[in-house]
């Protein structure tokens, strides 16, 4: 299974993250992102926050106002449904990079925006899986931009 990097976002701290043509993705996440709650985001097990676009349309076309970037999600991929990959399946995402997904990312009121009457429960795992966000690890080091190919890789 593969798809694409539509967007990648980052922020100083706080959503929305907005767009970047490109980015280092280290140990820690993103070089020019932050967190507003370093407690509650980031880490070497929460580097990376993904979400698939696919998972955004279906949320948007029940009114919410939501959009790639508004959620928080570093990374926002085309065609590899995020929230069905179990935790500890690896993505290859451009000709370096390599994540593995830690697990599933609880919404917070920080994306309340996003939502009509900031109902941010939409996103979460327990109601509506396949539209959840990711987290994942840095496995290998490496640069990500919107184009780069995603790819799902073989469990060893």
């Amino acid at each position: 299974m593969s798809g694409r990097v539509l967007q990648v976002n980052v922020s100083p701290g706080g959503v929305p993250k907005l767009p970047v043509p490109n980015a280092h993705v280290g140990r820690l996440g993103l070089a020019g992102d932050d967190h507003t709650d370093p407690a509650g985001h980031g880490g070497p097990n929460r580097a990376v926050c993904l979400l698939a676009i696919e998972a955004i349309r279906r949320v948007a076309a029940e009114g919410h106002p939501i959009a790639p970037g508004t959620t928080g999600e570093n990374v926002t991929t085309e065609g590899v449904e995020l929230g069905a990959l179990p935790a500890g399946s690896r993505l290859a995402i451009g000709r370096e990079l390599i994540v593995e997904i830690t697990g599933p990312t609880s919404p917070c009121t920080n994306i309340a925006g996003s939502f009509l009457d900031g109902r941010f429960s939409r996103l979460s795992i327990r109601t509506n899986p396949p539209d959840t966000r990711v987290y994942a690890s840095v496995v290998r080091e490496g640069t990500v931009a919107p184009g780069d190919v995603v790819e799902v890789l073989a469990k060893s």
